[in-house]
């Protein structure tokens, strides 16, 4: 896909009704989170299964929506692909997330990285396999919804899932290499705390060190806030790993990651 070249409004109000309407059927990518905030979920999967024969996927799905305590945008997408796995697995249809991983929409796409976070039958292999093309997504919504979607399978094999990860640290794609940092950040934005890496963050490591200097402010400011959050709970580590970096790499990438790194340190100080 790619990104989208096009201007957001600033506010909701300001959408052109043209192109609200072609973002709620689908055929169009949100410019920025007004956007994206700004579409009918539920009208957004009506046309989509309608669109692809699948409108009896509709009407069980809408009532896992309804039933939700908090309507929230997130937590609705994060349903819609929780009910588009359990729709798929009892029709036994395998293409349509080939239809959705591939869609005009980020927002449709997006549900394509819950339906793999929520299928239990699949390995942690195969899930960072399968959620490696939206992690690499040209759309920044799409790459958020997949670090928030596997993320609770990280927490739950994370010896296993640093291992995997270190190697994507490697990777050639900015994305991927962000991806390795944002998913495993200790605290992390709206998502649920790694209390082992708040308490241990060394043993992140081996996703990180190979992060220092990179070239990527995309990454360089994930691989910062993932310190950070270490550092409201082991400072001392995170200065001490500070001192080692600025020592080993006197690059201006290592510099901006050091800096931002220690701000909640350095502010305490003030």
């Amino acid at each position: 896909m790619e990104p989208v070249k096009r201007k957001g409004a600033r506010t909701t109000k300001e959408i052109p009704k043209s192109t609200l309407k072609r973002l709620n059927q689908g055929e169009l990518e949100s410019a920025n989170v007004v956007e994206w905030f700004a579409i009918d979920r539920r009208l957004l999967l009506k046309h989509v299964l309608v669109k692809h024969d699948r409108e009896k996927y509709l009407q069980p799905i809408l009532e896992m929506v309804d039933s939700l305590e908090k309507q929230t945008s997130n937590l609705i997408s994060e349903t819609i692909g929780a009910g588009l796995l359990q729709q798929t697995t009892l029709y036994n249809d395998k293409e349509f997330f080939k239809i959705i991983s591939h869609y005009s929409s980020d927002l449709v796409r997006s549900w394509g990285t819950f339906m793999i976070g929520k299928n239990t039958d699949l390995t942690l292999k195969q899930m960072l396999e399968k959620i490696r093309p939206f992690a690499a997504d040209a759309h920044f919504n799409v790459r958020e919804e997949a670090w928030t979607a596997v993320r609770p399978r990280i927490i739950a094999n994370l010896d296993e899932s640093i291992y995997s990860l270190s190697e994507w640290s490697l990777s050639e794609n900015d994305n991927l290499r962000r991806f390795a940092s944002e998913v495993t950040r200790p605290r992390g934005v709206w998502c649920k705390h790694i209390e082992v890496l708040k308490e241990y963050p060394q043993r992140g490591l081996s996703i990180l060190e190979p992060l220092k200097s990179d070239s990527s402010k995309y990454v360089r400011d994930s691989v910062a806030n993932w310190l950070n959050d270490a550092s409201k709970t082991q400072p001392d580590f995170v200065v001490q790993l500070c001192q080692c970096w600025g020592e080993e790499s006197e690059t201006k990438e290592t510099q901006y990651i050091i800096k931002k790194a220690l701000r909640t340190i350095n502010k305490s100080k003030n």
